[in-house]
């Protein structure tokens, strides 16, 4: 769920001949909460249903980008014998939060301006040589 986030976002900013992909340790199933912030930034996942990384695993990676602690984890095994930097942006899981669906979107919409600072810190580098 924050990673296909983490994906649009950095999709955006960065130029379309990196290859960029997400998953997630378990695929899990279509969050309609991601859907409606992504909305509201002008993007969407489309047809797309989240993956796992086993989904992905005979990409290449120069950076491997990790949200939560067990995903770090999982990072760390599957690179162990590659030359692959991974770096860990520890992020809030908004579905931890209960109550009103107003409530629940804050949080999302916490969570994808938090990507949001991140990609560009990462990769948006202004007036630095």
């Amino acid at each position: 769920m924050r990673s296909p986030m983490a994906e649009l976002l950095a999709r955006r900013v960065l130029p379309a001949d990196i290859f960029i992909a997400s998953a997630g340790v378990h695929a899990g199933e279509r969050d309609p909460f991601v859907d409606v912030v992504l909305e509201e930034e002008g993007l969407s996942l489309g047809d797309r249903e989240p993956r796992a990384v086993d989904d992905i695993e005979d990409a290449y990676f120069d950076l491997i980008i990790t949200l939560s602690p067990q995903a770090h984890h999982t990072a760390m095994e599957f690179t162990r014998t590659m030359a692959v930097e991974v770096e860990y942006w520890p992020t809030f899981d908004p579905t931890s939060i209960t109550g009103t669906r107003e409530q629940r979107l804050a949080a999302y919409r916490e969570v994808r301006e938090h990507l949001k600072e991140r990609v560009a810190t990462r990769f948006l580098k202004t007036g630095q040589s």
